[in-house]
């Protein structure tokens, strides 16, 4: 009953009714669980260990090198010239402004641009990577768009949730900003529209395929989380 509860408070606002409510609700459960986890109540009260924040961004800024680069990916698969123009725009900005955002505070935490670049990607850090790449390489647009809108949703709502809750911390005050910002909003309702309007050209079992890589995306956010939390390493 509290897992049900939290999904209906944590019910996002759409602009449209459309398929992407579908794909919500396909998630529900998983981004209620989400909200519960221990790195984000860390985030909102302050008390998140500085080194499970360390380990975040360091593995973050690896991971949006691939985001990048499976945004461009996707973009060369968009039916739609002004949808090519968009991704390709968000490619951009996910190195220039979120990674811009992930140095500073490494900086601020002595840790030297060498040791960014030299940072080896955690076990699940690789495996979202991998899927995210595989899906924009090897399947249609409308599901590989799925498979790449948990980061972006996922972000924003986590961001306004967290941004409700405050913090006494001001890195990770900047952090959530960043992420609740309204123009980071604006890019997620670009890509949440060009969901709706893609998914009225699909087949249903295309669409059914896209609910599937939407729930493991959101899935692979919650590992990211515990991953940092766990400051997760290669056995052996």
């Amino acid at each position: 009953m509290r897992i049900l509860l939290l999904v209906l408070l944590a019910w996002p606002c759409l602009a449209e009714d459309g398929f992407t409510t579908e794909l919500w609700s396909s998630a529900g459960r998983i981004y209620a669980r989400t909200l519960e986890h221990p790195f984000l109540k860390g985030l909102s009260d302050g008390t998140l260990p500085r080194e499970r924040f360390r380990c975040y961004l360091l593995q973050d800024a690896r991971y949006l090198r691939a985001y990048s680069q499976a945004l461009n990916i996707l973009a060369a698969k968009a039916p739609r010239e002004e949808w090519a123009i968009t991704l390709g725009t968000h490619a951009v900005d996910a190195l220039r402004t979120e990674r811009q955002l992930h140095e500073s505070i490494l900086h601020s935490y002595g840790v030297s641009d060498q040791e960014m670049r030299s940072a080896v990607m955690a076990p699940s850090n690789v495996s979202y990577t991998n899927h995210l790449l595989a899906a924009v390489h090897q399947r249609p647009f409308g599901e590989a768009l799925a498979a790449m809108l948990p980061c972006y949703w996922i972000y924003w709502e986590v961001g306004k949730e967290l941004r409700k809750r405050g913090s006494s911390d001001p890195n990770y005050r900047r952090w959530i900003e960043q992420y609740s910002d309204p123009a980071y909003g604006k890019a997620v309702e670009q890509v949440l529209a060009m969901m709706n309007e893609e998914a009225r050209t699909i087949s249903p079992q295309s669409r059914a395929r896209a609910v599937e890589l939407f729930k493991l995306g959101a899935r692979y956010e919650y590992m990211f989380w515990d991953m940092a939390w766990r400051q997760e390493q290669w056995v052996p």
